[in-house]
C-alpha cells in the first residue's frame, strides 16, 4: 500500500455511512481488495477502533466506484459489507442507501459531468445487475448538499435524492411461491433490489413493536430467524449463507402510526435501527401479493406510497407491482434519500490484520 494513504471520502448515503472509493486506487483482485477494506475499517473488532468502521454494520459498509463501459450506463457500483467483529466482506447483497451517495461522490471525483440545477445518472449496482437512476442537485459544478428533505433515522435535513430502480425481467418471488414453509413458519421471498423474508411477528411470540435492543437480546428469537435465513439462502439461489448477510429477514405486524406495515429488520444479527431503501422497495412490494406474508396485516393504499413503519420512524416507500401474463409477478420503486459528504481525504490501513 502506498505511504502516503489511499483516495477515500467518507459519505452519509440514506440513513448509512460508508467509505467511498474509486476502482482505480483498490486492487482489482478481490482477495486482496477485502483485506485490504478489513485493514481500513478496523475489523474485525467490535469496536473497530483501529478503523473507520462505526461499530455496526450501518456504519460498516464501502461503496466502489468507476465509470461504466456498459452503453446507456454512466457509472459501475460495487458494494461490499464489511464485517464488525467478524474477519468477513460480503458482496452478496448491495446496498440503496450507500447508492444515494453514487452520484454526487463521482461528481467530486470528475467521473461524470455536472448539469445545473440537478444532474441525473445512470448507475448499474455491480452486485445485483440492476439499474438505478440517480437525481442530486448541483450549483456550481459540485453537489449541494443543503436542502429542506428530511428521512426518518438521520437528524436534520438535506437536498433530496430521487432514486429509481427497476428488475427488469427478473421475477418478484425468486420461488414463485407467494409463500414457503420453513421450520414450521409461513414466509414469504421476496427480491425487489435485496432478497428478504417476510414473517408475521406474532408467529414468534412478539409484537413487532419492540425496540431493535430488546429484539437482539432475544437469544431464541434471534436463533430462530436465523435458523430460517439460512434455510432460505438456497431458495433464492444465493447457497450457502451461513457466512454472509443477505437475505435481511423482517418480521412483520399490523401498523400502528398510519403506515402500511410495521417491520423490524434482522440484518441479519443486529436488528436495523430504521430500515434499508433496497429492504423497504422489496417489503412494499412483496405486501401488495394477495396470500404473501404480510398482506392481510397490511394497510394498503390506493396509490404507490407505502409508509414502512420502522423504529425510527416511517420510511415512503414508492413502489407498483404487477403481473404478467404468465402470473409472474415483477415491481419497480422509486424512493427519496439524502446524501452527505463528511471528509474527504486519505485513509491509513492498519499494517496487518
Amino acid at each position: 500500500m502506498p505511504a502516503d494513504g489511499i483516495r477515500c471520502m467518507l459519505m452519509r448515503g440514506g440513513t448509512s455511512k460508508g467509505a467511498y472509493f474509486l476502482a482505480a486506487d483498490v486492487p482489482a483482485d478481490p482477495a486482496v481488495r477485502d483485506e485490504l477494506m478489513l485493514r481500513i475499517m478496523g475489523s474485525p473488532d467490535k469496536t473497530q477502533i483501529d478503523g473507520l468502521g462505526g461499530a455496526h454494520p450501518l456504519t460498516s459498509k464501502v461503496a466502489i466506484v468507476s465509470p461504466s463501459a456498459e452503453e446507456g450506463i454512466d457509472l459501475d457500483y460495487l458494494f461490499l459489507q464489511v464485517g464488525v467483529d467478524q474477519p468477513i466482506v460480503s458482496d452478496r447483497q448491495t446496498c440503496g442507501n450507500l447508492l444515494a451517495g453514487i452520484g454526487p461522490f463521482a461528481l467530486e471525483r470528475g467521473l461524470i459531468a455536472p448539469t445545473e440545477p440537478a444532474t441525473t445518472v445512470r448507475i448499474r449496482l455491480r452486485n445485483t445487475g440492476d439499474v438505478a437512476t440517480a437525481t442530486f442537485a448541483v450549483a456550481g459544478g459540485l453537489p449541494d448538499y443543503d436542502g429542506d428533505a428530511q428521512i426518518d433515522g438521520v437528524p436534520g435535513t438535506a437536498c433530496p435524492i430521487d432514486l429509481e430502480l427497476s428488475g427488469g425481467d427478473k421475477p418478484l418471488l425468486p420461488t414463485g411461491n407467494v409463500s414457503d414453509e420453513i421450520d414450521g413458519h409461513r414466509v414469504t421471498l421476496v427480491d425487489n433490489g435485496m432478497a428478504v423474508v417476510l414473517m408475521d411477528a406474532a408467529e414468534f411470540g412478539v409484537t413487532g413493536t419492540e425496540a431493535a435492543t430488546e429484539l437482539e437480546a432475544d437469544a431464541a428469537l434471534r436463533e430462530q430467524v436465523e435458523s430460517i435465513r439460512r434455510q432460505a439462502g438456497p431458495l433464492f439461489g444465493l447457497g450457502d449463507v451461513t457466512a454472509q448477510t443477505v437475505p435481511k429477514m423482517f418480521l412483520l405486524s399490523a401498523p400502528r402510526a398510519g403506515g402500511a406495515i410495521g417491520t423490524r429488520a434482522f440484518i441479519p444479527s443486529r436488528v436495523h435501527t430504521a430500515i434499508g431503501v433496497l429492504m423497504a422497495a422489496s417489503v412494499a412490494a412483496g405486501i401488495r401479493i394477495p396470500g404473501a406474508v404480510g398482506h392481510d396485516l397490511a394497510h394498503l393504499p390506493e396509490g404507490d406510497v407505502h409508509g414502512l413503519e420502522h423504529p425510527s420512524g416511517t420510511f415512503p416507500a414508492h413502489v407498483q407491482v404487477t403481473q404478467d401474463e404468465d402470473g409472474v409477478w415483477h415491481a419497480a420503486s422509486r424512493s427519496l434519500r439524502t446524501a452527505r459528504k463528511i471528509f474527504d481525504g486519505v485513509v491509513f490501513p492498519r499494517p496487518r490484520l
